[in-house]
Protein backbone atom coordinates (compact mmCIF):
# COMPACT_ATOMS: atom_id res chain seq x y z
CA UNK A 1 0.00 0.00 0.00
CA UNK A 2 1.64 3.36 -1.08
CA UNK A 3 0.50 6.10 1.22
CA UNK A 4 0.91 9.69 -0.16
CA UNK A 5 -0.06 13.03 1.45
CA UNK A 6 -2.64 15.41 -0.73
CA UNK A 7 -1.54 18.67 0.64
CA UNK A 8 -1.73 21.27 -1.90
CA UNK A 9 0.32 24.38 -1.73
CA UNK A 10 -0.72 27.53 -1.36
CA UNK A 11 0.79 31.33 -2.56
CA UNK A 12 0.88 31.44 1.37
CA UNK A 13 3.55 34.42 0.89
CA UNK A 14 2.16 38.03 0.68
CA UNK A 15 3.53 41.28 1.06
CA UNK A 16 2.55 44.66 1.88
CA UNK A 17 3.58 47.51 4.77
CA UNK A 18 2.47 49.14 7.75
CA UNK A 19 1.49 52.82 8.43
CA UNK A 20 4.64 54.05 8.42
CA UNK A 21 5.35 52.88 5.03
CA UNK A 22 7.86 50.06 6.01
CA UNK A 23 8.05 46.73 3.81
CA UNK A 24 6.74 43.68 5.24
CA UNK A 25 6.41 40.54 4.37
CA UNK A 26 4.05 37.80 5.18
CA UNK A 27 3.84 33.96 5.25
CA UNK A 28 0.75 32.31 5.86
CA UNK A 29 1.49 28.69 8.26
CA UNK A 30 -2.06 28.55 9.39
CA UNK A 31 -5.71 29.08 8.12
CA UNK A 32 -8.19 29.60 11.41
CA UNK A 33 -12.00 30.30 11.77
CA UNK A 34 -13.21 34.17 10.65
CA UNK A 35 -10.73 35.19 7.95
CA UNK A 36 -7.90 34.65 10.37
CA UNK A 37 -4.60 33.75 9.73
CA UNK A 38 -1.54 32.38 11.76
CA UNK A 39 1.96 33.77 9.72
CA UNK A 40 5.62 34.06 10.04
CA UNK A 41 6.05 38.12 9.67
CA UNK A 42 9.11 39.49 7.94
CA UNK A 43 9.65 42.92 8.62
CA UNK A 44 12.37 45.60 10.37
CA UNK A 45 10.31 46.29 13.45
CA UNK A 46 7.47 44.39 14.92
CA UNK A 47 4.12 46.85 14.94
CA UNK A 48 2.24 46.76 17.55
CA UNK A 49 -1.22 44.64 17.94
CA UNK A 50 -3.86 46.22 16.45
CA UNK A 51 -1.89 48.13 13.55
CA UNK A 52 -3.86 47.62 10.69
CA UNK A 53 -1.29 46.64 7.35
CA UNK A 54 -1.99 47.55 3.80
CA UNK A 55 -1.63 44.58 1.60
CA UNK A 56 -0.59 44.51 -2.04
CA UNK A 57 -3.66 43.01 -3.80
CA UNK A 58 -6.16 45.74 -2.29
CA UNK A 59 -6.79 44.17 1.11
CA UNK A 60 -5.77 44.88 4.73
CA UNK A 61 -4.47 42.90 7.80
CA UNK A 62 -4.98 43.89 11.40
CA UNK A 63 -3.09 42.48 13.70
CA UNK A 64 -4.29 40.59 16.88
CA UNK A 65 -1.55 39.25 18.81
CA UNK A 66 1.01 36.13 19.13
CA UNK A 67 0.49 32.37 18.39
CA UNK A 68 -0.02 30.58 19.94
CA UNK A 69 0.74 32.06 23.01
CA UNK A 70 1.71 35.36 23.77
CA UNK A 71 5.57 35.30 23.44
CA UNK A 72 4.44 32.56 20.92
CA UNK A 73 6.98 33.25 17.42
CA UNK A 74 3.97 33.17 14.75
CA UNK A 75 1.47 36.29 14.39
CA UNK A 76 -2.53 35.81 14.43
CA UNK A 77 -3.84 38.64 11.86
CA UNK A 78 -7.76 38.90 10.43
CA UNK A 79 -7.83 39.42 6.54
CA UNK A 80 -10.45 41.89 5.66
CA UNK A 81 -10.97 42.42 1.78
CA UNK A 82 -13.52 44.46 -0.16
CA UNK A 83 -15.23 42.14 -1.83
CA UNK A 84 -15.07 39.82 1.39
CA UNK A 85 -12.95 36.99 0.19
CA UNK A 86 -11.43 34.59 2.24
CA UNK A 87 -7.62 33.83 3.44
CA UNK A 88 -7.66 31.15 0.45
CA UNK A 89 -9.20 33.71 -2.30
CA UNK A 90 -6.89 36.07 -1.20
CA UNK A 91 -4.07 34.27 -1.00
CA UNK A 92 -4.53 32.57 -4.85
CA UNK A 93 -5.18 35.77 -6.21
CA UNK A 94 -2.38 37.98 -4.53
CA UNK A 95 0.41 35.16 -3.20
CA UNK A 96 2.94 33.95 -3.95
CA UNK A 97 4.52 30.37 -3.97
CA UNK A 98 6.28 29.88 -0.91
CA UNK A 99 10.04 28.68 -2.41
CA UNK A 100 12.10 26.91 -0.30
CA UNK A 101 15.02 28.95 0.80
CA UNK A 102 17.68 27.77 -1.10
CA UNK A 103 15.45 28.47 -4.53
CA UNK A 104 16.26 32.03 -4.84
CA UNK A 105 14.78 33.23 -8.37
CA UNK A 106 11.21 35.33 -8.08
CA UNK A 107 8.38 32.73 -8.36
CA UNK A 108 6.42 32.05 -11.64
CA UNK A 109 3.77 30.49 -13.30
CA UNK A 110 5.91 27.17 -13.73
CA UNK A 111 7.17 27.06 -10.49
CA UNK A 112 2.93 27.31 -9.39
CA UNK A 113 2.56 24.19 -11.46
CA UNK A 114 5.89 22.26 -10.55
CA UNK A 115 6.13 22.82 -6.75
CA UNK A 116 3.14 20.64 -6.50
CA UNK A 117 1.92 17.06 -6.53
CA UNK A 118 -0.30 16.00 -9.47
CA UNK A 119 -2.89 14.18 -6.28
CA UNK A 120 -2.86 17.69 -4.26
CA UNK A 121 -6.52 18.41 -3.00
CA UNK A 122 -6.49 19.99 0.40
CA UNK A 123 -5.30 23.41 0.49
CA UNK A 124 -2.88 24.27 3.32
CA UNK A 125 0.90 23.72 3.38
CA UNK A 126 3.41 26.62 2.85
CA UNK A 127 6.15 23.47 1.24
CA UNK A 128 5.49 20.90 -1.55
CA UNK A 129 5.97 16.84 0.16
CA UNK A 130 8.78 16.83 -2.43
CA UNK A 131 8.76 12.86 -2.65
CA UNK A 132 5.40 12.94 -4.03
CA UNK A 133 6.82 15.05 -6.80
CA UNK A 134 8.63 12.08 -8.50
CA UNK A 135 4.81 10.13 -9.14
CA UNK A 136 3.46 11.92 -12.09
CA UNK A 137 -0.34 10.47 -13.85
CA UNK A 138 1.87 8.10 -16.27
CA UNK A 139 3.97 6.25 -13.25
CA UNK A 140 1.16 6.18 -11.02
CA UNK A 141 -1.07 4.23 -13.58
CA UNK A 142 2.03 2.23 -14.01
CA UNK A 143 2.05 1.41 -10.22
CA UNK A 144 -1.80 0.74 -10.33
CA UNK A 145 -1.54 -1.67 -13.44
CA UNK A 146 0.70 -3.85 -11.21
CA UNK A 147 -1.75 -4.11 -8.96
CA UNK A 148 -0.27 -1.80 -5.77
CA UNK A 149 -3.15 -0.05 -3.56
CA UNK A 150 -3.05 3.52 -2.86
CA UNK A 151 -4.16 5.79 -0.03
CA UNK A 152 -3.85 9.39 0.71
CA UNK A 153 -3.21 11.21 4.36
CA UNK A 154 -3.07 14.92 4.78
CA UNK A 155 -0.08 16.97 6.93
CA UNK A 156 -0.05 20.85 5.71
CA UNK A 157 3.61 21.05 6.11
CA UNK A 158 5.07 23.84 7.86
CA UNK A 159 7.91 26.55 7.28
CA UNK A 160 8.98 24.86 10.35
CA UNK A 161 10.36 22.05 8.15
CA UNK A 162 13.30 24.07 6.64
CA UNK A 163 14.09 25.02 10.54
CA UNK A 164 18.08 23.26 11.41
CA UNK A 165 18.17 21.36 14.96
CA UNK A 166 20.43 23.60 17.08
CA UNK A 167 20.13 22.18 20.37
CA UNK A 168 22.87 19.50 20.83
CA UNK A 169 20.77 17.60 23.19
CA UNK A 170 17.62 16.52 21.12
CA UNK A 171 15.16 16.49 23.99
CA UNK A 172 15.42 20.41 23.76
CA UNK A 173 14.34 21.01 20.52
CA UNK A 174 11.32 22.45 19.85
CA UNK A 175 9.10 20.89 17.05
CA UNK A 176 6.87 22.96 14.62
CA UNK A 177 3.16 21.80 15.35
CA UNK A 178 1.65 20.39 12.17
CA UNK A 179 -1.89 19.65 11.48
CA UNK A 180 -3.09 15.91 9.74
CA UNK A 181 -5.76 13.83 8.72
CA UNK A 182 -5.65 10.57 7.99
CA UNK A 183 -9.24 9.64 6.58
CA UNK A 184 -11.42 6.56 7.50
CA UNK A 185 -10.74 5.14 3.93
CA UNK A 186 -7.08 4.81 4.69
CA UNK A 187 -7.77 3.78 8.00
CA UNK A 188 -9.51 0.63 6.15
CA UNK A 189 -7.08 0.50 3.84
CA UNK A 190 -3.80 -0.11 6.22
CA UNK A 191 -5.99 -2.69 7.89
CA UNK A 192 -6.67 -4.65 5.00
CA UNK A 193 -2.81 -4.40 3.96
CA UNK A 194 -1.73 -5.60 7.50
CA UNK A 195 -4.36 -8.55 6.68
CA UNK A 196 -3.30 -9.73 3.72
CA UNK A 197 0.40 -9.63 4.84
CA UNK A 198 1.20 -6.66 2.48
CA UNK A 199 4.06 -3.67 3.32
CA UNK A 200 2.69 -0.21 4.26
CA UNK A 201 5.14 1.96 2.13
CA UNK A 202 5.23 6.01 3.35
CA UNK A 203 5.82 8.33 0.38
CA UNK A 204 7.20 11.39 1.80
CA UNK A 205 8.78 11.92 5.93
CA UNK A 206 5.57 13.97 6.07
CA UNK A 207 3.17 10.57 5.29
CA UNK A 208 5.43 8.89 7.92
CA UNK A 209 4.75 11.70 10.62
CA UNK A 210 1.17 11.51 9.51
CA UNK A 211 0.74 7.91 10.20
CA UNK A 212 3.25 7.43 13.13
CA UNK A 213 1.21 10.53 15.01
CA UNK A 214 -2.29 8.58 14.57
CA UNK A 215 -0.52 5.04 15.33
CA UNK A 216 1.11 6.74 18.81
CA UNK A 217 -1.93 8.97 19.97
CA UNK A 218 -4.91 7.19 18.16
CA UNK A 219 -6.12 10.61 17.06
CA UNK A 220 -6.87 10.11 13.55
CA UNK A 221 -7.15 14.28 13.15
CA UNK A 222 -5.41 17.16 14.89
CA UNK A 223 -2.08 18.98 15.34
CA UNK A 224 1.38 16.72 15.89
CA UNK A 225 4.87 17.87 16.85
CA UNK A 226 6.12 14.36 16.89
CA UNK A 227 9.82 14.31 16.83
CA UNK A 228 11.17 11.08 15.33
CA UNK A 229 14.57 10.23 15.80
CA UNK A 230 16.87 7.50 16.61
CA UNK A 231 15.52 5.09 19.24
CA UNK A 232 11.42 5.88 17.66
CA UNK A 233 9.77 2.65 18.13
CA UNK A 234 7.94 2.38 14.26
CA UNK A 235 4.23 0.96 14.51
CA UNK A 236 3.57 1.50 10.78
CA UNK A 237 5.49 2.36 8.32
CA UNK A 238 7.80 -1.01 6.52
CA UNK A 239 9.38 1.24 3.81
CA UNK A 240 9.87 5.28 2.68
CA UNK A 241 10.31 6.92 -0.06
CA UNK A 242 12.37 10.02 0.55
CA UNK A 243 14.40 12.47 -0.86
CA UNK A 244 18.27 13.43 0.10
CA UNK A 245 17.41 15.93 3.30
CA UNK A 246 19.56 18.52 4.63
CA UNK A 247 22.02 18.49 7.27
CA UNK A 248 21.08 19.06 10.86
CA UNK A 249 17.60 18.93 9.74
CA UNK A 250 14.76 17.21 11.95
CA UNK A 251 14.65 15.40 8.31
CA UNK A 252 17.77 13.74 8.47
CA UNK A 253 16.99 12.48 11.75
CA UNK A 254 13.62 10.39 10.75
CA UNK A 255 15.41 8.89 8.16
CA UNK A 256 18.50 7.25 10.53
CA UNK A 257 15.79 6.78 13.15
CA UNK A 258 13.83 4.77 10.27
CA UNK A 259 17.06 2.87 8.19
CA UNK A 260 19.46 3.04 11.07
CA UNK A 261 22.35 5.53 11.51
CA UNK A 262 25.49 4.16 10.29
CA UNK A 263 23.33 2.75 6.80
CA UNK A 264 22.13 6.76 6.17
CA UNK A 265 25.64 8.05 6.36
CA UNK A 266 26.70 5.02 3.86
CA UNK A 267 24.22 6.37 1.33
CA UNK A 268 25.18 9.52 1.71
CA UNK A 269 28.62 9.65 1.14
CA UNK A 270 27.42 7.33 -2.00
CA UNK A 271 25.06 10.24 -2.99
CA UNK A 272 27.48 12.76 -2.41
CA UNK A 273 30.57 10.50 -4.55
CA UNK A 274 28.00 9.92 -7.09
CA UNK A 275 26.97 13.77 -7.55
CA UNK A 276 22.85 12.90 -6.54
CA UNK A 277 20.97 15.92 -6.59
CA UNK A 278 19.56 17.13 -3.17
CA UNK A 279 16.66 18.73 -1.80
CA UNK A 280 12.90 19.46 -3.18
CA UNK A 281 13.62 18.45 -6.78
CA UNK A 282 16.51 16.19 -5.81
CA UNK A 283 16.84 12.28 -6.51
CA UNK A 284 15.09 10.16 -4.52
CA UNK A 285 16.05 6.78 -2.00
CA UNK A 286 13.79 3.66 -1.31
CA UNK A 287 14.50 2.76 2.59
CA UNK A 288 13.47 -0.53 4.59
CA UNK A 289 12.47 0.10 8.29
CA UNK A 290 15.68 -1.70 9.91
CA UNK A 291 14.74 -4.32 12.27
Amino acid sequence: LLVFNDTQVVKARLFGEKPSGGKLELLVERVLPGFEVVAHMKVSKKPPVGTTLAMLGGFSATLLGRWPEEDGALFRLRFDSPAGEDPYALMARCGHVPLPPYITHTDSAEDAARYQTVFAKNPGAVAAPTAALHFDEALLAAIDAMGVQRAHVTLHVGAGTFQPVKTENLAEHQMHSEWYDVPAATQQAIADCRARGGRIVAVGTTTVRTLESWAQTGQTSGDTRIFITPGFDFKLVDLLVTNFHLPKSSLMMLVSAFAGYEHIMALYRHAIAGQYRFFSYGDSMLLARRA
